[in-house]
């Protein structure tokens, strides 16, 4: 058991990024703190459920839009009335969250309580093999608010928030056909054995939880600035400003799905088919061909099978599971010859299986607000500099993209989504040179108003040796190595003079040398 505790933590503190700590405020900042809420209660409204009950049933989507606030006794006494053996402290922080809920999103908190029906007892079921507390379920609200196609902008994807690399480690099939951290039955596995692990080395759930955020490394850290503490509210401020957010929201989560109707919030009646069956398919066959034939409606189908991200079930591979409406089953295993047969040429061709027939691009669904531009591969060309150019993070350029491993090819199109305020600027990347482009590496993009040649100085001879990288946020040395070819972890470190590669900073200039 200590040599398996042992591997974890090292493999936790080799994945998770090195966020620096921040102790110069002890103030919260509510805006900031609650913006990851926001944002998922924001992309669960573009859901396919959604959509049709908001076209049915307009009124019901907001109760009363006022929203009722309680004095501090009355959450004291409602949380101290819920049973968890997870401590549910209570404070102004808290309380700030839970209005984050029951007052500010409270139309949009609806929707999670259309969906909990269906996600909650997925959840107990599978948590409860694994001898974890069931009421670990509401971490699903704060990590994707019940929503499985949600995509955090470090890449952090489905029901459990995965990244690629924890989503590998256990054992979800990731690749550009098939993405197990958007189903939400294998994910959840996932999770349990993560949360399993995780206690293995806290005996703790709320040290748990906050591990699960963040990852171990940034807790132990956390713990030893603080003088070896181990109480999450001793170590707070030590903890990266995310995950000190996080408990407060996983209590306030808790309080909201117990005390709804106590702020007048009605869960959005969503036509979900809560009864649903799976079945095992040992072949391949097109959510569109089973949408065709019986009947069920694409947005559907998709929804209960976001795992399959074109609409292919790769079944051949190794057996796959399909979920339908319970209702649909019977039908279903009468006509799967039919179905697979149904214009098998179109959906089944090995020249197109890997992309999807019924729609020419991919689109992600947290684009809100972004500007749609298009780049077309030229020679010399690779992902990180692409990504690099339009100021975007390298894993949302596969994800929008459905690209899965780094390869491109010349004239190949891909889809970048920017800020409209800068979208003239990035529009002209496209028809720029590979040395123009290569100045705006690491430089401060100009506004629309400003001319464009202002952000391309004269490549000096070290530019033409060098490329300068600028960390973002999440960024580690290991994630930026990927991005280049033929460059090593300790080539960076020792070009730029870095003996600790946890230290590196938000806005940091790297420089990576160009290899022949």
């Amino acid at each position: 058991m200590r040599l398996k505790v042992l591997f974890f933590t090292i493999f936790c503190a080799i994945l998770q990024a090195y966020g620096s700590i921040e102790n110069d405020t002890i103030i919260l900042k509510t805006d900031i703190e609650t913006e990851k809420i926001t944002r998922d209660l924001d992309s669960l409204v573009n859901s396919w459920f959604v959509k049709m009950a908001l076209e049915e049933l307009p009124e019901d989507f907001v109760g009363d839009s006022v929203g009722v606030e309680f004095p501090d006794s009355v959450y004291v006494e409602r949380l101290s009335n819920i049973h968890s053996i997870i401590n549910l402290r209570y404070n102004s922080i808290i309380r700030n969250h839970i209005h984050v809920y029951t007052v500010k999103q409270r139309d949009k908190f609806s929707v999670v309580l259309g969906f909990k029906d269906y996600y909650f007892p997925i959840i107990e079921d599978i948590f409860d093999s694994y001898g974890l507390p069931t009421e670990l379920k509401y971490m699903a609200v704060i990590e994707s608010a019940l929503n499985t196609n949600a995509v955090s902008p470090k890449g952090a994807t489905g029901l459990w928030q995965f990244m690629y690399s924890t989503g590998r480690f256990y054992g979800l099939t990731i690749n550009s056909v098939v993405d197990e951290r958007r189903d939400p039955v294998r994910s959840t596995h996932a999770a349990a054995r993560y949360l399993r692990d995780l206690y293995d080395i806290y005996n703790d759930w709320v040290l748990v939880i906050a591990a699960y955020n963040c990852g171990p490394g940034n807790v132990n850290k956390a713990i030893r600035r603080s003088g070896n503490r181990k109480d999450y509210w001793e170590i707070y401020y030590r903890l990266p400003r995310e995950t000190r957010g996080y408990i407060p929201q996983y209590v306030a989560a808790t309080y909201a799905v117990n005390y709804f109707a106590d702020h007048n919030i009605r869960p959005l009646p969503l036509n979900f088919p809560v009864a649903t069956d799976t079945i095992l398919f040992n072949k391949d066959i097109h959510l569109t061909q089973i949408s065709e034939v019986m009947g069920i409606p694409s947005g559907e189908l998709r929804a209960l099978n976001s795992q399959y991200r074109t609409g292919l079930v790769p079944g051949a591979s190794r057996p796959m599971a399909i979920t339908l409406p319970i209702s649909h089953i019977g039908d279903f295993i009468e006509m799967n010859d039919t179905i697979r047969s149904y214009k098998e040429d179109v959906y089944l061709s090995k020249t197109i299986r890997i992309s999807d027939p019924t729609r020419s691009t991919y689109v992600p669904a947290n684009i809100k607000g972004k500007t749609r531009l298009v780049y077309t591969v030229k020679e010399g060309d690779n992902l990180g500099y692409i990504a690099e150019w339009y100021g975007i993070g390298l894993s949302q350029l596969r994800y929008w993209n459905n690209i899965y491993r780094n390869k491109i090819l010349i004239g190949q199109k891909l889809v970048v989504y920017v800020d409209p305020s800068k979208a003239d600027y990035y529009a002209q990347v496209n028809s720029m040179s590979f040395a123009d482009k290569q100045n705006m590496i690491g430089k401060t993009v100009p506004s629309n108003t400003e001319n464009r040649s202002t952000a391309q100085a004269t490549q000096s001879a070290e530019d033409e040796e060098y490329i300068t990288y600028t960390v973002r946020y999440g960024d580690t040395i290991w994630d930026i190595v990927k991005m280049f070819d033929n460059v090593t972890t300790t080539d960076v470190l020792k070009l730029n003079n870095i003996s600790d590669p946890g230290k590196i900073q938000v806005g940091q200039k790297l420089k990576i040398r160009k290899k022949s």
